[in-house]
């Protein structure tokens, strides 16, 4: 049964009919390897601009970290809405790829609106708010585009392909950032410029290199933004979407682990973007072979296993008094959080989705997850303002730890199944 289902599925992700399990979960899909690159330019981008960002709040706009913390929540949270109907429209009539074309291509133009805005705080905001819608519209399209050209067996493997394609343009970015910064000291607008010629390169790719996997439609009910949500009923799913949003509550944004490490060791501006390098190199090293791990060992294990690696930083953060050992120990893990849970997350959520309706229900996953982020951006920026540095990340710390005890108990591990088998309630 698993391997005729297996074949169907291969068939409909355009991988071949009738290969092994074993030569099919080596192969990465055309599709994979392209969306790979488009995210590597669009990341090239996007860490070009969100690497100087905190530094150019509180430095150029004189922002607090309490203004601070709700623009940040801004940029993860401001998508949720947009990020639904798109996931909607494009499992509705199966456009995927015009829908994520449209969501790259927003954010793309918003980079110009960043110069544009100058140091208004209303425009910035509205900038930044588009630009996240844009991401919003892209993202869940995006992954549901890898998943469906990829075999049930080798999800964690392609998502882990993507990823690390993703980081290492995220690693390249800042490094770009950087070089400007110190070419034209201050000039944030020349970062910006370059940004949206990177990005702009990065939508034609897509257009010219990913392909529609469009198949035959299997759904036996219409795809509705009220089936979207009534995924949520599903037992482990739901579960999931509660879990993942309680974690990201209890994490802290890149920028606030980027701030607390230049306040505590007082780095030169020019320095600032560089701390991001540290994140992306472990990140690129690990997303692939956490994947591929996970497909083994089960992606939510690996996903939870990450989370710990993320307490260890806010100890270290909220115990330290800084130096050089303790500002690479915190990036390394850092890093390792982020490939133990991306890659793994969505190849969990795979599992649990059946294959018509996925992309509305990554979009509700990441939904749940945006408004988790900007709830954290928002608690730390009053508990920052009131309480003080330290007292809020031992706060998170505790906070993160009970959503980790808390997940492990109402999710279990569960096996990947075939792309196209029915669910538990379509096998009744």
């Amino acid at each position: 049964m698993y391997l005729s289902s297996s074949r169907a599925a291969d068939s409909a992700a355009g991988t071949g009919t009738g290969s092994p399990r074993s030569r099919a979960g080596r192969r990465v899909a055309a599709n994979v390897l392209a969306l790979g690159v488009v995210s590597f330019l669009t990341d090239v981008s996007s860490e070009m601009v969100s690497s100087v960002l905190p530094l150019y709040y509180t430095s150029v706009l004189g922002l607090t970290m309490l203004q601070t913390g709700f623009l940040d929540g801004l940029f993860n949270g401001a998508s949720v809405f947009l990020r639904l109907a798109g996931a909607h429209l494009a499992d509705r009539f199966h456009a995927r790829k015009p829908v994520a074309v449209a969501g790259y291509a927003l954010s793309a133009v918003c980079k110009l609106g960043l110069p544009a805005a100058g140091a208004s705080l209303p425009g910035i905001s509205t900038v930044l708010a588009v630009d996240r819608s844009g991401k919003g519209l892209r993202t869940a399209p995006r992954d549901a585009l890898i998943s469906l050209s990829s075999t049930p067996g080798a999800q964690g493997r392609a998502f882990g392909v993507h990823r690390t394609l993703d980081t290492a343009g995220a690693f390249g970015g800042p490094l770009i950032a950087f070089a400007v910064l110190s070419a034209v000291a201050t000039a944030y607008d020349a970062v910006f410029m370059a940004s949206f010629c990177v990005a702009a390169v990065g939508v034609l790719v897509l257009l010219l290199f990913v392909r529609e996997r469009r198949g035959p439609r299997p759904e036996r009910r219409p795809v509705t933004l009220g089936a979207a949500f009534g995924l949520l009923r599903e037992g482990a799913f739901g579960r999931t979407c509660l879990c993942v949003m309680l974690l990201e509550t209890a994490t802290i944004s890149d920028a606030f682990v980027y701030l607390s490490l230049q306040r505590q060791d007082d780095l030169a501006a020019r320095w600032f973007p560089l701390l991001a390098l540290g994140t992306a190199a472990p990140y690129l090293l690990l997303s692939l072979p956490l994947g591929s791990l996970s497909d083994r060992l089960g992606p939510w294990r690996l996903f939870l296993a990450g989370h710990v690696c993320f307490l260890t930083v806010l100890a270290l953060l909220a115990s330290s008094r800084g130096g050089p050992v303790v500002l690479v120990a915190v990036l390394v893990l850092h890093g390792v959080f982020y490939a133990a849970t991306d890659a793994p997350l969505m190849a969990h959520a795979a599992a649990l989705l059946p294959a018509h309706s996925r992309t509305s229900g990554f979009a509700v996953l990441q939904s749940l997850q945006a408004l988790g982020m900007f709830a954290s951006s928002l608690l730390f920026g009053l508990a920052y303002r009131y309480l003080g540095p330290h007292p809020t990340l031992y706060a998170f710390g505790l906070g993160l730890l009970l959503c980790l005890v808390a997940s492990a108990v109402l999710v279990r591990a569960v096996l990947p199944r075939p792309l196209n088998a029915p669910t538990a309630k379509e096998a009744k």
